[in-house]
């Protein structure tokens, strides 16, 4: 599932949100979308809280990575740090809660977020848990404007949250090295996801505020593809991402007709 966002945010927030997106003016970002996270910067660790469904969500999707970055780098998969020597850019990292677990399976992690919010409260997160995470409030593009390169660039649960996911695909495809790989993760565009992920989610089952979602912002696999062989990396291999109410746990499928989540590697 996306992160929670409401749909009531204030105007000052939005102004204030507009004016935190820093040096590059044409990041490519929804105001009003930046501002409803930065309203729940507070709650990003809470595992009852608002962003429940990502705290659910979080095994299956790191397992995922892990086993991506460690078949495409030909990492040993032993150990309790099978990522150790890996650059990892988590963009849109929120409170860290992909951050903090890439970090401590060994990776150098970067996390990037538009808001000031969101960045202190995943700084004063891992800082309490001890954790070296390179948390910085820029976009994507400003980070692009660097030069930056990592090894892995990870982008979950974002790009259906942004106006022009084909652009911003393919910025996030600058930040990878030659020879690395991307992750992303969103939600198809089918009746069965608006059903499950909007009528489901947030109106049956309020594990989202109503409004949460847009289904016209969902993207189906074959687009996604589309995106990213347009930005010259590889096909996407992607795998669904399925929720079983009976466990309360979600897990990896061949079913991509909700959730899904998928790598591409850049070519050396």
């Amino acid at each position: 599932m996306p992160a929670t966002t409401f749909d009531d945010c204030a105007a000052p927030v939005q102004k204030t949100m507009m004016a935190q997106q820093h040096a590059n003016s044409d990041a490519n970002v929804d105001p009003a979308e930046i501002a409803r996270f930065a309203r729940l910067a507070d709650d990003w660790w809470n595992p009852h809280g608002k962003f429940k469904p990502l705290h659910k969500l979080g095994p299956a999707r790191l397992g995922f990575i892990r086993d991506a970055a460690t078949r495409h780098f030909k990492l040993p998969l032993r150990g309790m740090k099978p990522l150790t020597g890996l650059s990892i850019l988590d963009i849109g990292c929120g409170g860290g809660l992909i951050a903090e677990p890439l970090s401590r399976l060994g990776a150098a992690v970067t996390g990037i977020e538009p808001t000031d919010a969101n960045i202190g409260a995943a700084r004063q997160h891992a800082k309490a848990t001890g954790l070296v995470i390179d948390y910085r409030a820029v976009s994507a593009e400003d980070l692009a404007d660097e030069n930056r390169t990592f090894d892995m660039v990870v982008c979950l649960e974002v790009v259906e949250h942004v106006p022009d996911p084909a652009a911003f695909i393919k910025v996030c495809a600058t930040l990878v090295r030659p020879g690395g790989l991307l992750i992303l993760s969103t939600i198809n565009r089918t009746p069965k996801a608006y059903l499950l992920a909007i009528v489901g989610a947030e109106y049956v089952l309020r594990w989202l505020p109503v409004g949460t979602h847009t289904w016209e912002r969902f993207i189906t696999p074959v687009e996604l593809d589309s995106h990213v062989r347009a930005a010259n990396l590889e096909a996407l291999d992607c795998q669904g991402l399925v929720f079983n109410p009976l466990t309360d746990q979600w897990s990896l499928s061949r079913d991509t007709d909700v959730n899904y989540i998928g790598a591409a590697a850049k070519p050396l």
